[in-house]
């Protein structure tokens, strides 16, 4: 519900702000006043079409500002729109700002962030639907009316069948025309895959082999030095040099002397041991590197074999990967591709028949989702009518027009069930194709003629504003349980009615009243008298500037604004005002 409406600078209203309330609330004052100016300023919040004409002369710019509270359908339906944007209003409220300045550029905000103007047409879409000569009609938009009808015939669980079948038939329609590439592309596919796959193949690699082989060209390539230092430490730890003794020698003299040293100290005793076992190692360290050193051989043919195998291995990684890992990866990948494009005739044959299973099932459900369309379309028309009768439209006749279009890519609609396997329709020379998408095989608008004798015509192109508020008012009636959109305004929706039809109008916008918060402009007292809420909208003189006020009024309030809607502030039209809010009184407690 709309809880408060801020308006700043814009047309003649300086400032104002109206706290509203669920239920039925009525705006009245005097032609003039500013009550369309307000219902103009909400329909510039929910992104209509701006101008500088709107800010009010020596300001600089114009303000709107709603607070809305949502929860439940409705802010999943918001949350949806505004994740995009970063924003969650979870289930509380939401703030809605717009201002327009004299250069004519607009800045739009969603709870205090700068948010793009179409976001604010978008989110006004499920808040609030203006009824009057300035429309934001849902009812006007033409992809909505099936939406209505399937809502009132409670036909989303077979539509839903219809949008599950024809996604899967879409998804088949996309893989088929994957594998329905051109033949040659497709060969040249197939010739590059399976080079790829068997230059990969032939390689016969293993993980990690790169490293072992980095290892052992290292190793052939430093032959000699290896060599050459292996050896300079065997003759060290075994031999000697000239005139200098081996480190064996060296230690086995340590081991005599430090014998000795025990002898004559006992604490040194444990070093004998100590020195038996480092002579120990050097000899094991010894015969280690003595066999290191006669297992390197220099081998020319070696070093190449190993620099080669690197360069191959190496040339693989700048086609196929980083690692030999990756390689694999991708050698097993184009196998597995290469599997799938040999095997494609028969995958196309077999999605050529699954397409034409979905499409045959796609038909069968569109078709029943037809025929209990057009049941509900007439339920819906002559409720519509009887509705619109009581408010002076007696001459009303509706028409919900369901029309399929036959397409030569369509689907065969009342395709019999079960049908034979077979490439193509049954009958298919006299089985009539029709175009279709995820609501199914029709297309849905609401037709209307309001005077006897004209051929009903599409519900937007109806000239009247008064008409037309009243005739959505009545739709709205039928279809306020489906109908999801909370707040209902309607401007101007008394026009060209009398006092008699007024009583019917306020009773049935304060039935409607029941499931949505519904705004009305009126200057009918037989109207204004249903209000749960009522606002009287005034034009003031204030520093020789004309501005607009509202104020809230209470119950000897209510008496005074009804006796003066009825002409004159006298005894007899007050009695008339205490009369008339008796008897709704009355009414809304026995309703």
């Amino acid at each position: 519900m709309l809880r408060l409406l801020s308006v700043t600078n814009f047309a003649t209203i300086e400032r104002l702000e109206i706290e509203l309330a669920p239920g039925f609330s009525a705006l009245t004052g005097e032609t003039g006043a500013g009550k369309s100016i307000i219902v103009d300023a909400l329909g510039l919040l929910l992104g209509g079409r701006s101008d500088v004409g709107m800010v009010r002369s020596g300001a600089r710019q114009s303000r709107v500002e709603g607070v809305f509270l949502v929860g439940g359908d409705i802010a999943q339906r918001m949350n949806a729109v505004l994740d995009e944007y970063g924003i969650d209003v979870g289930e509380e409220e939401i703030i809605l700002t717009r201002e327009v300045n004299l250069e004519g550029r607009n800045t739009c905000r969603v709870n205090g962030r700068i948010v793009p103007l179409r976001l604010l047409s978008t989110l006004a879409q499920h808040l609030v639907d203006i009824h009057g000569q300035n429309q934001h009609l849902s009812l006007l938009r033409v992809p909505e009316h099936m939406d209505i009808l399937d809502q009132y015939g409670g036909l989303w669980k077979l539509r839903n069948e219809v949008t599950h079948e024809v996604r899967q038939l879409a998804e088949v329609q996309q893989e088929l025309d994957r594998l329905r590439k051109d033949e040659a592309e497709l060969a040249l596919r197939v010739d590059f895959l399976r080079y790829q796959a068997e230059e990969i193949s032939a390689a016969n690699l293993r993980p990690a082999e790169d490293d072992d082989l980095t290892l052992e060209r290292d190793r052939v390539a430093n032959a000699e030095r290896i060599i050459t230092l292996s050896d300079h430490a065997c003759r060290a730890l075994y031999d000697g040099f000239d005139h200098q003794e081996s480190v064996i020698d060296l230690l086995g003299q340590v081991s005599k002397d430090l014998y000795q040293l025990g002898q004559l100290d006992p604490p040194l005793r444990p070093n004998v041991e100590l020195a038996d076992a480092l002579t120990h190692q050097v000899d094991e360290l010894a015969r280690a590197l003595r066999s290191y050193r006669d297992g390197i051989e220099y081998s020319t043919d070696r070093l190449h074999e190993l620099e080669d195998r690197l360069a191959l291995i190496n040339g693989l990684k700048r086609k196929y990967g980083r690692t030999i890992g990756e390689i694999l990866a991708f050698g097993e990948s184009a196998s597995q591709e290469l599997e799938k494009l040999y095997h494609s005739e028969a995958r196309v044959e077999e999605l050529k028949s699954r397409e034409m299973d979905l499409r045959r099932q796609v038909g069968r459900l569109g078709g029943q989702l037809s025929g209990a369309r057009q049941q509900a379309a007439k339920r819906l028309a002559d409720a519509i009518e009887e509705e619109v009768a009581e408010l002076a439209l007696e001459h009303a006749q509706v028409l919900v027009d369901i029309r399929q279009l036959d397409s030569e890519d369509g689907v065969p609609v009342g395709a019999p069930d079960p049908v034979p396997p077979a490439t193509t329709f049954p009958g298919d020379e006299s089985t009539r194709r029709v175009a279709f998408n995820g609501t199914g095989v029709d297309s849905v608008e609401f037709m209307i003629s309001l005077n006897p004798g004209e051929p009903p015509r599409p519900l937007a192109r109806i000239a009247s504003g008064g008409e037309a508020s009243r005739l959505m008012l009545a739709i709205k009636a039928i279809l306020s349980t489906a109908d999801q959109i909370p707040i209902l305004v309607f401007d101007e929706v008394d026009a060209g009615i009398g006092g008699r039809v007024g009583g019917v109008l306020g009773r049935k916008l304060w039935d409607l009243s029941r499931s949505h918060q519904v705004l009305c402009v009126t200057h009918l007292p037989q109207i204004a008298s249903y209000a749960d809420h009522h606002v009287k909208v005034a034009k003031l003189a204030s520093r020789g500037r004309t501005v607009t006020s509202v104020e809230v009024l209470d119950g000897e309030g209510k008496v005074t604004e009804l006796s003066q809607m009825l002409g004159s502030d006298s005894g007899a039209t007050r009695a008339s005002a205490v009369e008339m809010l008796r008897q709704a009184g009355s009414w809304k407690e026995n309703s």
